[in-house]
């Protein structure tokens, strides 16, 4: 019981520290900022968030896109694996894609960079806290393509907290920041009808 109940506290602890960056950390405001502007540039234009991740990391990415469609913004995942194999078909150049990924370096990731164009803004949600050190963002820094870090730190390793380095703390950071990005450019593009965009593309479960 002790080691199932420290994992929830340390969860919690590694939200909590996320979210004290990006309240008190000024370039990380920013970043996310400008992140919230181009999805919802892009969704006036007509285009959709192309998600892609692989793995744990991929898995968030689903629900990310489930989340943004929930909400009445057009998303999309895109396997890692699978897009240099066609699936990189469904990035157009009004689309932002948006790569979830705790290293920074998934190959299969790195991989579909240079297939795709300078005109499709990349945003990657990793653990990098420093733009210039993110491989997903390569080649994006120079004026010739956008590219924007949303970091997703952990305040300690997975190893170090658990003794094991299964994707635990790390991918619930990301899922917290993913619905911070979701739920913010929501609340930009409908303000105060939401809501209502939720119920309307809601209308099986219970909601609340």
């Amino acid at each position: 019981l002790a080691c199932a109940l420290r994992v929830i506290t340390v969860e919690a602890a590694a939200v909590t520290h996320a979210a004290q960056l990006y309240t008190n950390s000024v370039p990380m405001r920013r970043m996310l900022l400008v992140a919230v502007r181009i999805i919802t540039g892009v969704h006036a234009q007509g285009g959709k968030v192309v998600v892609c991740g692989i793995g744990k990391s991929g898995h968030i990415g689903r629900k990310l896109v489930a989340t943004l469609n929930s909400l009445g913004v057009s998303a999309a995942f895109l396997h890692a694996a699978e897009a240099v194999h066609g699936d990189l078909g469904m990035v157009r150049d009004v689309d932002v894609l948006l790569f979830v990924s705790f290293s920074g370096c998934t190959r299969e990731l790195v991989n579909v960079l240079p297939h795709v164009t300078f005109k499709v803004p990349i945003i990657a949600l990793t653990g990098h806290t420093d733009v210039s050190a993110c491989p997903l963002l390569a080649g994006r820094q120079d004026g010739r393509g956008i590219g924007i870090l949303l970091p997703t730190p952990v305040h300690e390793s997975e190893e170090e907290s658990f003794g094991v380095g299964a994707p635990t703390t790390s991918t619930i950071v990301a899922m917290a920041v993913g619905d911070m990005l979701a739920i913010a450019v929501s609340e930009r593009i409908y303000g105060a009808d939401k809501a209502y965009m939720f119920q309307r593309n809601h209308p099986g479960g219970i909601l609340g």
